[in-house]
């Protein structure tokens, strides 16, 4: 068995976070007017600071704006003191320190810059490139790499390692962890934040280190997959070429790169990201920090999957012929088609589907049209009961504590959710707080691996019944805090009985907030969505879920990139209509008509609402291939020709309009907090449906299925290489 690295004890939770982190511990007691321990008073480069007791020197150095060289250190992971970059002098002690190990004392002098530590860190660098390979020409880290650019600035000019004939150079093996992470381990400089992210943040003990001294490799001991969903952030905080990613190996240089600031899709959370392009196509999507959503990580799918943008796309418009196949068109010739069709059909006889990539400007143009044109029938492809309030008070639908609430809560109940195929990012947001904040976490649902312990409830609808009640034994866990979080999966939420599972969280939590007196501003029950475009459709007045179609089947269905096949041909009249418009030729483009080729994410500014309830929005990186326009376009042109003219001709107009519907939709960055969680509750009184008897057995259960869930990772050619490696490791 792989013996893992013996991380050093922490010392004091605040070494975990940003360096700025301290000033925020500072300012926080100052504004409570607490001050359990007086500040630490030292000083750097003769420069007076104080900071906490605890927080480490390097800590208090950036406190000042000095900043010290490190590989081994990392704001979020615990503090290993490995590379030994981060050597400074501290007066009165016998030799250099490392200052990401050293907690600050009084009256401490350190010096960044004396000819001590300039020596001990020369000696340091010198060491590290002993044996490193001179592969900077071949190397996918060059230009980002860390040990390049500090051994320009504290390296020396020369090598006293030339002569290598009595021990020569040290070569390691590379590793196959899958097909995302590409290994060159004779990189390796062994710093360790690979094994860390893995054990502490991943949740994934597979990474550790064998051997001792010159020998000492990080690996899986035994060959196999890193079967993580999060795996790609090792890439990212690898300080060396000896982890990078295998999609992009050999594509372009850093500063060959075009990078626009973005929004991921791929699922509620809204993740922020970086989108790097090159000669019109998007080669790589890195991470952008963001502190309240994603922090500094990203999923796999998310990281990986924007080789689906390439393939697969709609780039002209199509009519289906005579013999029934799709040809392609003009723009002209597809709306005139579209204008036949209409003529004579009544506005209870048109309706529109919505899919999970759809921007708020798309939703809101689509719904005038449909509306001047009669019909109220517009809805997604997410359900969510409508019994009682449903999607009429904002607090029935949102992640109301918010993403980064999680740090604040003491017990979590998830009700029939699995959060680490979900929205990976989430639940490594509770591991943290299970990790560092004693966290409680309850399950109810299917047994599952979700990297962190938690207490299984079971899977019966019954256990829904005696927490209602009162009657559970986990009750008493809830009512020993005045901080809890339920968190109800929208998966569970499709059932047939979705509206009393919703009913019933909805009475515990209110009975939770009466009993354990907590504060008015902390909410306790949230909806974890599952796709990005579902909230700001349901707060433009979206129906929740397909039933509205299958009652009153139409004779136009539009698909407004709708290709999870919640509506199917047999579910339509055999002269139905079927207009698609999107991005892939994926479910819904089979089933068309005429076909409108859409934006995607990557290729148009659009407004996306993430779970919590916060605005932001994509930026165009690429433009659409072909004749692909913005959605909110297209559907303008379409309105003009069916003689239903959209009052409005540019993004600026429909973002005016969007403010009319819902205000909380163009205020980017802000969440816009729900409220009415008494009157939810009251009228979850009223709901007169039933608790089913089956087991809550929500969909995504396994890393297989994490890598798959929409029309753009369905075409990536990467993802289809996760599960193949996914399913060979699983059949060993």
């Amino acid at each position: 068995m792989a013996t893992l690295l013996k991380i050093w004890p922490l010392m004091g939770r605040r070494i975990l976070g940003n360096p700025a982190a301290c000033l925020a511990c500072k300012s926080a007691r100052t504004a409570s007017g607490s001050s359990d321990q007086p500040e630490v008073e030292l000083f750097v480069n003769d420069i007076p600071v104080s900071v906490p007791p605890g927080t480490t020197v390097l800590q208090a150095c950036a406190e000042v704006g000095v900043q010290i060289p490190r590989f081994c250190y990392h704001d979020r992971l615990s503090i290993a003191g490995n590379c030994r970059m981060c050597l400074v002098e501290v007066e009165k002690s016998a030799k250099p320190v490392a200052s990401c190990a050293m907690p600050v004392m009084k009256g401490m002098r350190v010096k960044t810059d004396s000819e001590i530590a300039r020596k001990a860190r020369e000696g340091v660098m010198e060491f590290l490139l002993m044996n490193h390979p001179l592969d900077c020409p071949i190397c996918d880290q060059g230009g980002e790499c860390d040990l390049q650019d500090q051994s320009m600035v504290f390296g020396s000019d020369r090598s006293r390692f030339v002569d290598m004939d009595h021990e020569g150079k040290r070569a390691v093996e590379d590793k196959d962890i899958g097909p995302l992470v590409k290994t060159i381990m004779t990189r390796c400089i062994q710093c360790t934040r690979c094994v860390r992210f893995a054990n502490e943040i991943a949740g994934v003990e597979e990474i550790g280190t064998t051997g001792r001294g010159s020998d000492m490799q990080i690996g899986t001991y035994v060959e196999k997959l890193f079967g993580s969903e999060l795996s790609g952030n090792i890439i990212d905080i690898c300080p060396v070429g000896a982890l990078t990613s295998k999609p992009y190996a050999f594509t372009a240089r850093p500063w060959e790169n075009r990078k626009t600031e973005s929004i991921d899709v791929m699922d509620a959370l809204g993740s922020n990201i970086i989108v790097a392009t090159r000669e019109g196509s998007v080669i790589r999507i890195l991470p952008r920090l963001h502190e309240d959503i994603n922090e500094e990580w990203l999923s796999d799918r998310s990281r990986f999957a924007y080789d689906g943008l390439k393939r697969q796309r709609l780039v002209s418009p199509m009519v289906k012929d005579a013999s029934g196949t799709l040809v392609s068109c003009e723009w002209e010739d597809a709306f005139f088609t579209i204008l036949d069709r209409l003529t004579g059909v009544t506005g209870s006889e048109i309706a529109a589907i919505a899919g999970g990539h759809a921007d708020a400007e798309s939703l809101i143009v689509l719904k005038d049209l449909l509306n001047r044109l009669g019909s109220e029938a517009l809805c997604t492809e997410e359900i969510f009961p409508m019994d009682a309030a449903g999607t009429d008070l904002r607090s029935n639908y949102l992640l109301n504590t918010q993403i980064s609430g999680i740090e604040e809560a003491e017990v979590v109940l998830l009700v029939g959710t699995n959060p680490r195929y979900e929205a990976p990012l989430l639940n490594a947001r509770i591991r943290k707080s299970w990790l560092h904040n004693d966290l409680t976490v309850g399950v109810i649902g299917p047994q599952l691996d979700l990297t962190y312990e938690y207490d299984h409830l079971g899977d019966s609808t019954k256990v829904l019944q005696e927490l209602a009640a009162g009657t559970h034994p986990f009750n008493k866990v809830l009512s020993s805090t005045k901080r809890a979080m339920i968190i109800v999966g929208s998966a569970v939420l499709q059932r047939a009985d979705g509206g009393a599972i919703h009913a019933a969280m909805s009475t515990l939590a209110q009975n939770h907030r009466v009993k354990s007196g907590c504060d008015e501003s902390w909410r306790v029950l949230n909806v974890l969505q599952r796709v990005a475009s579902q909230v700001a459709a349901l707060d433009l007045g979206y129906k929740a879920g397909v039933q509205v179609v299958r009652d009153n089947p139409p004779k136009v269905l539009y698909l407004l990139g709708a290709d999870e096949q919640t509506v199917t041909k047999a579910d339509l009249p055999s002269d139905c209509f079927v207009v698609y418009q999107g991005c892939h030729g994926d479910a819904g483009a089979s089933m068309a008509d005429v076909v409108l080729p859409g934006a995607a994410y990557t290729e148009k500014v659009g407004t996306y609402v993430n779970t919590e309830g916060r605005a932001q929005q994509t930026q165009v990186a690429v433009t659409p291939p072909g004749m692909a326009r913005e959605d909110w376009k297209i559907i303008r042109a379409l309105s003009e020709i069916v003689g239903q003219t959209l009052p409005y001709d540019n993004l600026n107009e429909v973002r005016r309009r969007l403010a009319q519907m819902s205000p909380n939709l163009t205020r980017y960055g802000d969440v816009e907090e729900a409220n009415y969680f008494k009157q939810a509750e009251e009228l979850a009184k009223s709901v007169k449906s039933s608790l089913a008897s089956d087991a809550l057995t929500p969909p995504q259960l396994s890393l297989k299925d994490f890598y798959m869930v929409d029309s753009i990772s369905r075409a990536s050619q990467t993802m289809a290489h996760c599960v193949a490696a996914v399913t060979k490791a699983e059949a060993k």
